[in-house]
């Protein structure tokens, strides 16, 4: 094994030595940075497990503190976005580095096993990755096999020879072993490391034993490893000693104050505290050894753990569960409180591991521990949680919480048919109501948050269960407005929605800084699609501010607001400069899954890049109306713009963007006269309607007037339009009707203003890109940074600026700089002032940003 190969891995079974290796190896290459990570059945939930590898990164090595874990993956893995900014935070660390990832049997699912495949398919040369498992991983290893030179350690790789088998067997039993009688247990145990340590614990308990007979015994028999340990090991350690071991197996990582809590002063007494008896443990081969890299922390081999707890079954049916509920009690004492909930659970103690579920706060829902929730309270027997309303409402709740919407909502059903407590029955409502960014069809949500709103003001003296600390009255009218709100924003009624979410803005819910952010993007998002650009660009800074400020950034909370900030660069006449916040978008509101948002993000994203395909596929689910409408837009403008307006866009009842497509298509067909009558058909008061309404309903006027030969009142609708869109910036309306409108812009007689002169250069702008000179086109996300080169911004400010993680904008000037071909900032604006892709300029680049 060596730190040559990008990726090794360790695959044997149970008692092979697969960990000893692995600590035997690290403390032979001193000159390595080793991070090791045991797998454990909590890092089932991917944001559990993606913090944890963050917060080991960054507490070892500052140069790694910048990392950001997302705080939940739609598919169950690490992350694109996480893996990206690993890969550049690697690449840039100076010294050679090893990341361990022991027990990878442990996890249930593939899609972090998966995850990390791909990072060390993107590993630089300087870092290595070890994974070990008792199981073949299967996927994706083989194209390292074939590519990147795959180390594969094996059974047959770690089983002892004669020598080493003589070498374990004479340092275990304190004396030297016959020849014969070596070479015959290594043959039966086919040079398997735990049944040899086991043969030598024998040889040493027994006394005198002959080792030739023992021998004989694996040659005449193949009784299991727990028979062995039982009858030879067990049964000839001291009493304390063997009390000890059977308590001591109960948890999965020990240190010397818990081994007293589980042992008791007793059995304790002999070696001078719980500290020592673990060290003695370690010292005598029992099976005993630390945990690498942290000091203090033991484990038992997994194989004799397990055996050590059957053994305990069987010799007292209730002491498990009593030693498991004193661990507890120690967690509980230490702050543990995650860890005795898992204890409790294992000693089947129902009511207590309730009790402390019930009690968790906040803390689950910010930091995305809403899967380890769930987890928890399925582990509970269904019958025994639904008696307790409140489990049941909090697992309901908990399953909206970490993407699985469609289960928690049939929960929650499920348990107002069974009657509940007024309390709970609010709590549920409302909880279904917010389910609107997750499934379809936005009426049915509407209604439940109606509901809800009418319940609380008809009963203001409902007590409800605090449930996360999410439960109390003022939070929930705050999360039925929001839902309300965003049901009305799907359905494409804003103005009703934001009646409903300015007024959870302004309610006492609406200052705790999830929900806020949460309302405030979700208005951005609104007043960016409806055109006051201003207004929405101020509302998304405010969230992102805050997210910012509460680290809430990484929390899929501020979906909406770098959504919005995307519209609002699109609205402006610059999509590629929404390019990058509408990734961060979009993998948020994937990230638990909020279906309904992802549609409109999806259909957004078809505006940012208008001329290529969004690099995603779209949801598997029915698009709210909203989504469709935007879409349905998308492909009628590409359609007019080809030269083939569609003959049959169905009629629409009031003024919309799709009835501005549908006057678009006759006028682009010569039917000027249908379209004029159209045009008083859904007459708009330019007063009172959005701005982006005005614009367009002004130049569909201005181009069915010109179409009559009617100069004047062309003109006057013109300038109608030229000073809304100059109001908010509204460059993208006048893009959009194309160059029929844009021929009448350019025709105006008077010298043109600021704002006219824009939509002009950005018309100009859309046909004249060099992204064809490259081999790989550049992203609409990397034309977006490309434009920031030339500044003084440093990747720090740019971050801030972007409310992205240093990483991220790291990994996008790394994939720039390839594109180009170049190895730095100076280089990569001279090679991109070449190609067209940016202007020339004089800015002196900032020293620090080279």
């Amino acid at each position: 094994m060596g730190a040559r190969s990008p990726l090794t891995l360790l695959i044997a079974p149970a008692g092979s030595g697969k960990t000893v290796l692995l600590a035997q190896w690290v403390h032979s290459r001193p000159d390595l940075s080793v991070d090791w990570y045991h797998f454990t059945p909590a890092d089932a939930d991917p944001a559990h497990f993606a913090q944890r590898l963050v917060a080991g990164l960054g507490a070892k090595h500052p140069a790694l503190a910048d990392l950001a874990a997302p705080l939940g993956e739609a598919r169950g893995g690490l992350g694109v976005g996480l893996i990206d900014s690993l890969v550049v935070a690697l690449t840039e660390y100076e010294g050679e580095i090893v990341l361990v990832f022991d027990d990878l049997h442990l996890l249930p699912g593939r899609e972090i096993a998966d995850d990390l495949w791909r990072l060390a398919e993107r590993l630089p040369p300087h870092a290595h990755m070890i994974v070990s498992s008792r199981v073949d991983p299967g996927r994706r290893w083989s194209t390292h096999r074939l590519e990147h030179a795959l180390v594969e350690i094996r059974q047959s790789d770690l089983a002892l020879d004669d020598v080493e088998t003589a070498r374990v067997l004479d340092a275990i039993a304190g004396e030297t072993v016959p020849v014969d009688a070596v070479r015959a247990i290594r043959e039966r145990t086919e040079g398997w490391a735990a049944g040899i340590q086991l043969a030598g614990l024998s040889l040493r308990f027994r006394g005198g034993a002959d080792p030739d007979a023992l021998a004989d015994a694996f040659a005449e028999s193949d009784r299991l490893v727990v028979d062995y340990l039982s009858e030879e090991v067990l049964a000839a350690l001291p009493d304390g000693r063997r009390r000890a071991l059977l308590c001591l197996s109960v948890v999965d990582e020990l240190t010397g104050p818990l081994a007293e809590a589980l042992c008791g002063g007793g059995d304790l007494d002999q070696v001078g505290g719980g500290e020592e008896l673990l060290r003695s443990l370690v010292r005598e081969s029992l099976f005993v050894a630390p945990v690498e890299g942290s000091s203090g922390r033991y484990r038992f081999h997994h194989l004799i753990r397990d055996v050590l707890r059957y053994r305990l079954r069987a010799e007292d049916s209730r002491a498990e569960e009593v030693l498991l509920g004193r661990a507890a009690d120690w967690f509980i004492a230490e702050g543990g409180s995650a860890v005795a909930i898992d204890l409790l659970l294992r000693a089947h103690a129902w009511d207590r591991a309730l009790a402390l579920i019930l009690g968790r706060g906040r803390e689950v829902y910010e930091r995305g521990h809403a899967a380890t929730l769930a987890r928890w309270l399925a582990a509970v027997p269904p019958d025994i949680r639904r008696r307790n309303e409140h489990a049941e409402a909090l697992y309901a709740v908990s399953l909206g919480m970490s993407s699985n919407a469609a289960e928690a909502e049939a929960v929650a059903r499920s348990l107002l048919l069974d009657g509940v407590d007024a309390g709970v029955e609010l709590v549920l409502r409302t909880y279904i109501a917010a389910a609107v960014q997750f499934r379809p069809h936005p009426e049915l949500y509407l209604g439940e948050a109606r509901r809800v709103l009418e319940m609380m003001d008809d009963r203001s003296d409902l007590v409800t269960p605090p449930l996360m600390g999410l439960g109390h009255p003022t939070l929930l009218r705050t999360l039925a407005l929001v839902g309300g709100g965003r049901a009305l924003f799907f359905l494409g009624r804003f103005g009703e929605a934001r009646t409903w979410l300015r007024r959870a803005a302004a309610s006492p819910g609406g200052q705790y800084p999830p929900y806020r952010v949460h309302t405030l993007g979700s208005l951005a998002l609104l007043e960016a699609i409806a055109g006051n650009l201003r207004l929405a660009e101020d509302l998304a800074d405010d969230a992102l501010s805050l997210a910012a400020d509460t680290d809430l950034l990484a929390h899929p909370a501020p979906a909406d607001a770098y959504l919005a900030r995307a519209v609002v660069a699109v609205q402006r006449g610059e999509p590629e400069q929404g390019a990058l916040v509408w990734e961060e978008g979009m993998r948020r509101a994937e990230a638990n899954r909020r279906t309904s948002l992802v549609w409109v993000g999806y259909a957004v994203g078809r505006l940012v890049d208008l001329d290529s395909t969004v690099d995603r596929a779209a949801p598997e689910s029915v698009p709210v109306p909203l989504a469709r409408v935007i879409m349905e837009v998308v492909r009628y403008r590409l359609a007019r713009e080809a030269g083939e307006p569609f003959a049959a866009i169905p009629r629409q009842a009031r003024w919309s963007s799709l009835a501005f497509e549908e006057v678009a298509a006759l006028l682009a067909r010569g039917h000027s006269a249908a379209a004029r009558a159209r045009l008083d058909e859904l007459a708009i008061d330019v007063t009172t309607a959005e701005p982006t309404a005005v614009v367009e309903y002004e130049l569909c006027r201005a181009w069915a007037a010109a179409e009559a030969g009617r100069g004047a009142p062309a003109q006057e609708h013109l300038r109608a339009a030229l000073a809304i869109g100059e109001r908010e910036g509204l460059v993208h309306g006048f893009l959009r009707a194309g160059p029929a409108v844009l021929a009448l812009v350019a025709g105006l007689p008077e010298n043109p203003g600021a704002f006219r002169r824009r939509v002009l250069e950005r018309a100009r702008r859309r046909s004249t890109r060099g992204e064809g000179l490259l081999a790989e086109p550049l992203t609409s996300r990397e034309q977006e940074l490309l434009a920031y080169l030339p500044t003084r911004l440093t990747n720090v400010e740019l971050a801030q600026r972007c409310y992205v993680s240093v990483n991220t904008i790291k990994t996008h000037v790394s994939h720039i700089y390839r594109k180009l071909g170049v190895q730095g900032r100076s280089a990569a604006v001279a090679r991109a002032v070449e190609l067209g892709l940016l202007p020339e300029t004089t800015v002196e680049l900032h020293p620090t940003a080279r």
